[in-house]
């Protein structure tokens, strides 16, 4: 049995590909919640003054850790399963909107407070404590802005969010390859990567993540 997350920037591609490894792998998939999400729309479309008065920021930030906290629970009860993102991303997001004055130093610390017990919680699961894989979704700038484009959700379209797209993406190789320790990372090139239209990067896309886990000394 195995678990894993896949991870990186909005729009990159996380819930295709983890759909094509659940299938590969007969197991299911955690997806991040966002149709059903009640603050994302309002935390994209919000003006920097409702920002300050309503706090969208750290209230998203809260209801992702709150869903992503549920999720890894039950994905590390089950046989093998992928997690469209999981909790261990969660504070690089909820850091660069602090660097960006979106969070407050003391929101901040409050969140920090609450993600270290709900990690407290993982560690001390009897039945599995670390996903065994990141697959990591690595992209240049501009094709972020395509695929997020090629996505189509309305709210994500405006040009004054690409300077925020921009601050998400400037740092992510460096949280995931320097500060991410939970598991081992595999990077997919998803600037010459289309696991939709092109069904032999689909196939090498799954059959790296079944090597990968085979040689940390997990199978699926």
């Amino acid at each position: 049995m195995a678990v894993i997350c896949v991870g990186g920037m909005i729009g990159i591609g996380k819930t295709t590909v983890a759909e094509l490894l659940a299938k590969e792998l007969g197991g299911e998939v955690f997806r991040e919640s966002v149709d059903d999400n009640p603050i994302l729309p309002l935390f994209y479309t919000a003006s920097a003054e409702e920002i300050q008065a309503k706090r969208y920021p750290f209230l998203l930030q809260l209801y992702f850790l709150q869903t992503r906290f549920a999720s890894i629970k039950r994905a590390y009860k089950q046989g093998n399963n992928v997690l469209d993102r999981s909790i261990y991303e969660d504070w690089y997001f909820a850091k660069v909107n602090h660097d960006l004055g979106r969070i407050s130093s003391l929101e901040m610390r409050l969140y920090e407070g609450l993600l270290d017990e709900m990690m407290r919680e993982i560690d001390g699961l009897p039945y599995r404590k670390a996903p065994d894989l990141m697959v990591y979704l690595k992209a240049d700038f501009s094709t972020v802005l395509r695929r997020i484009g090629i996505r189509g959700r309305e709210y994500e379209q405006d040009e004054s969010l690409v300077e925020y797209y921009r601050a998400l993406w400037s740092g992510y190789d460096d949280w995931v390859l320097k500060h991410y320790s939970a598991s081992d990372v595999l990077v997919v090139d998803m600037d010459h990567t289309d696991v939709v239209h092109d069904a032999d990067d689909a196939a090498r896309v799954a059959q790296a993540v079944k090597d990968a886990l085979a040689a940390s000394g997990r199978r699926a």
